[in-house]
């Protein structure tokens, strides 16, 4: 009987200095040795590992991608208005021995980072107003967030990966009285908007107007100087006949008259011997 009891201690003490000795690091775990306080090593492959015995401490954090969901907070905007905020992030353990300096644990860390996080969202949309920040691009005001997070959370041994608003609404005592300004306000930016198209609109007929006007114009005064150039062109034609043959260009002016003046079925009731009709009849000039 003893030398099974003397068996079942000793192995009892194995396993326990084997425990003491070794451990185990998994794959989604980076490890952090510590002797006596101070940092020996760190450990981020995973695998069967050993240290001293009482000497030396094994921190073991989390190689996985973390999530921080923050308590809803309120956040004033540019024009004053009160917003209730609530947001989350997703960061992870770069240099753990940073973090155990610095934070130690991962509730230590999320509570840190929920003050950076929180300040950084703060600063963004105080400088915006509710307009900008309910219609605009949110998602730029979550990258500048996140990379003002990132580079406060480097000292914690941590890298931010995203930012991101869950919610951001008024209190509910100021909600109405809000969306009816902002409502107000559209209505006058749409106003004045239309007012701006209309004047537009105006300006662009009276230009045209103009235009066409000047167009006109210019195409009557060249249209009277061509045919003042005809007529001019015409009269020398005429006085370079008459001068030639004055009784030929009487007859070619008088031959006009008639095409002008007896059309089809135009009855006029004069005497032949008018001088007017002196080529009519027989034909000779009388």
């Amino acid at each position: 009987m003893k030398p099974t009891i003397i068996l079942i201690v000793v192995l009892v003490l194995a396993a326990m200095a084997m425990e003491a000795i070794f451990f185990v690091v998994d794959e989604r775990e980076q490890v952090v040795v510590t002797r006596l306080g101070e940092p020996m090593r760190i450990i981020q492959s995973p695998g069967l590992k050993h240290k001293v015995p009482f000497i030396e401490q094994v921190h073991v954090f989390s190689d996985r991608l973390l999530y921080s969901d923050a308590d809803p907070a309120p956040i004033y905007t540019l024009d004053k208005k009160n917003l209730i905020v609530d947001n989350f992030a997703r960061w992870r353990i770069v240099d753990p021995l940073k973090f155990l300096k610095s934070v130690q644990t991962t509730l230590g860390a999320q509570s840190r980072l929920d003050d950076m996080i929180y300040a950084a969202v703060r600063e963004e949309l105080g400088k915006r107003t509710l307009t900008e920040i309910v219609s605009g691009n949110r998602d730029e005001i979550m990258d500048k967030v996140t990379e003002r997070s990132r580079e406060d959370a480097e000292q914690l041994g941590i890298e931010v990966l995203d930012v991101r608003i869950k919610r951001a609404d008024l209190p509910e005592e100021n909600k109405k009285n809000v969306f009816d300004r902002m409502r107000a306000e559209r209505a006058r930016q749409a106003k004045e908007y239309r007012a701006e198209g209309k004047e537009a609109a105006t300006k662009i007929r009276a230009e045209t107007d103009l235009t066409v006007t000047r167009l006109k114009s210019n195409a009557f005064q060249k249209a009277q100087l061509t045919r003042g150039e005809g007529d001019a062109e015409a009269l020398g034609i005429y006085a370079d006949a008459f001068q030639k043959d004055p009784k030929f260009y009487e007859f070619q002016r008088t031959l006009e008259a008639y095409e002008k003046t007896l059309g089809e079925g135009t009855v006029i009731v004069l005497p032949l011997s008018t001088e007017f009709f002196q080529y009519l009849g027989t034909g000779k000039k009388k």
